[in-house]
């Protein structure tokens, strides 16, 4: 069966290339292609064309659907000569099915049955190979769908050491625009750190339903997927970072450097400020390192008192060893991770600015690394935070809620109306939700707010509870707190009662556990490579988005 969706040709495209970035000379990027979108018109096919097409398809009732194809443009013929052709490679639809096919064998083919009518279909191909991605049952489309299918078809694109990087023309825009850009720049994505490696994919167009006379929306859908895209690369880029180029000191500068290259107000505490000012869980956990411990302030939109504010607060430990409380060696090399809430905070306040939100936002980022040296924290410690609370340091491997308890307590003393904090914090997010669900805590409303979001956005954050027996599984006998408990259930949880402590009265806040969904130590998927991920900052962003909205009730 073939449905036709899309009948129209391309009347014009609308290109945007990411802006510079601002990057430490050692710092390694990943590569994103440049990306457009290209509104369905008159008479202006001619002009598209690529290397690659990418063409949705779907499961039905009686098997293969083709789902808009070649958009109509090179007669109904082609339409059924891809279709059958799919069908005898036993192409299903199902999702995450992947086909490819050379485009010569379409378009060289001359289909004069009845079912084809006086379409002739034999022509010079624009295209070299046409894959086809299976999205499942058309009534269940949605928009993560169209990012995942989008993902997935992207990295099926393949190129020898000897080709150049393929341009790509996509059919998934017809659906949801901003979802396929999104889904196939993410999915195209290559981190190759200090190898010379060429991407396969160098640009991306997406084909999306006909533009209205002065209509701009496919600008402003490219605008804003490409700042998404852009934050969240810039968030993988900092994680997929060793932590030799990427530590406390240089993580400050960079993130000087890029802030205020946006126009936001950056403030830099080093070590001697960070004792003066009482930041004792900072310290605690940097002073074991030769690399001394920061923290960063970064400031959006700051003057304009009439709008919420907004703060954001992420765990920036460049490298985890556990400290005294030493891991194991095994996979240790991960944990180059640990500062996956910090990133992500990085590149949230980066496109609050850029996309212009009408609020206030101030991001608190501590930044330390954790290592065994001589003067690192001992377990049984007592260290005071920023703030004036004590805790007992039990285990120096729970060392992130130290140095997110004294930046909760700095970001608050701003008077925020919401509270939006991120870390790879606890194995136990893990065990209750796998490695792909970030577990969200605090404020229930707000929580539940953030959590729907988030499952809107494909990020699927789920709402954990603050189980009110296990606040006293932290109460110390020597101080305000201890920073585990001795009980192994709940860890999760437990680490979410112990933020609380530092939250002042009134403000909205939620916590979110990415422990195992900021770092794909496993294969890619959909548009998820291995390594970093970027998550949560479109769930950030998406929050800031609706507050600035007056959406979300303070």
């Amino acid at each position: 069966m073939v449905v036709s969706v899309v009948t129209k040709t391309c009347e014009k495209v609308v290109s945007l290339v990411s802006q510079p970035a601002v990057t430490p000379s050692n710092l390694s990027r990943g590569h994103v292609p440049e990306l457009s979108i290209a509104p369905l018109g008159a008479d202006a096919h001619d002009s598209l064309t690529a290397d690659v097409l990418i063409v949705p398809v779907f499961h039905g009732e009686n098997g293969l659907e083709l789902a808009g194809s070649l958009g109509g443009a090179w007669g109904r013929g082609l339409e059924i000569t891809l279709w059958k052709l799919l069908v005898s490679l036993g192409a299903q639809g199902t999702p995450g099915e992947v086909t490819t096919v050379p485009a010569a064998s379409i378009f060289s083919h001359d289909d004069e049955s009845e079912e084809a009518g006086a379409d002739s279909t034999k022509e010079s191909s624009p295209f070299t190979t046409i894959i086809a991605i299976g999205l499942g049952d058309s009534d269940e489309l949605t928009a993560e769908t169209i990012r995942e299918g989008a993902g997935t078809a992207i990295r099926a694109v393949q190129r020898t050491k000897d080709q150049e990087p393929a341009s790509v023309v996509s059919m998934l825009g017809i659906f949801d625009p901003e979802a396929a850009v999104i889904g196939h720049a993410l999915g195209a994505y290559t981190y190759a750190g200090f190898k010379e490696a060429k991407p396969s994919v160098a640009t991306v167009s997406v084909v999306t339903p006909p533009a209205t006379e002065e209509d701009n929306s496919a600008d402003e859908i490219l605008q804003h997927a490409r700042v998404l895209v852009d934050s969240v690369a810039l968030a993988r880029d900092l994680v997929n970072a060793p932590a030799n180029v990427l530590y406390p000191e240089s993580y400050a500068s960079f993130i000087k450097n890029a802030a205020e290259a946006e126009g936001l107000e950056v403030e830099i505490l080093k070590e001697s400020q960070l004792e003066e000012q009482g930041y004792g869980g900072i310290l605690g956990v940097g002073q074991g390192s030769a690399r001394p411990p920061r923290l960063v302030r970064v400031s959006y939109n700051k003057d304009a008192q009439d709008t919420p504010l907004v703060a954001l607060v992420g765990k920036g430990i460049t490298f985890d060893t556990g400290g005294i409380s030493l891991k194991p060696g095994a996979n240790m090399w991960n944990m180059i991770s640990d500062m996956g809430g910090s990133a992500a905070v990085v590149g949230s306040i980066i496109a609050a600015a850029r996309l212009g939100l009408n609020l206030r936002v101030t991001a608190t980022i501590p930044l330390a690394e954790n290592m065994p040296g001589d003067k690192a924290t001992r377990p049984g410690d007592i260290i005071v935070h920023y703030g004036g609370l004590s805790s007992e340091v039990l285990n120096t491997d729970a060392e992130g809620r130290l140095v997110l308890a004294d930046a909760i307590a700095r970001a608050c003393e701003d008077e925020p109306a919401f509270l939006i904090e991120t870390a790879t914090l606890t194995g136990a997010q893990m065990v209750a939700l796998g490695e792909r669900t970030p577990g969200i805590m605090g404020s229930i409303e707000f929580r539940d707010r953030v959590s729907m979001i988030s499952q809107n956005v494909g990020e699927n954050a789920w709402p954990m509870p603050l189980p009110k027996e296990l606040a006293k599984e932290i109460t110390s006998d020597v101080a305000d707190l201890k920073n585990i408990s001795t009980s192994r259930w709940g860890g999760m949880s437990v680490a979410g009662h112990y933020l609380s402590k530092f939250v002042a009265e009134g403000v909205q806040w939620v916590h979110m556990d990415v422990a195992g969904p900021a770092y794909n130590t496993g294969s890619a998927h959909g548009y998820t490579p291995k390594r970093g991920t970027g998550v949560p900052v479109r769930t950030i962003v998406a929050s800031l988005e609706a507050i600035a909205r007056g959406e979300v009730d303070h």
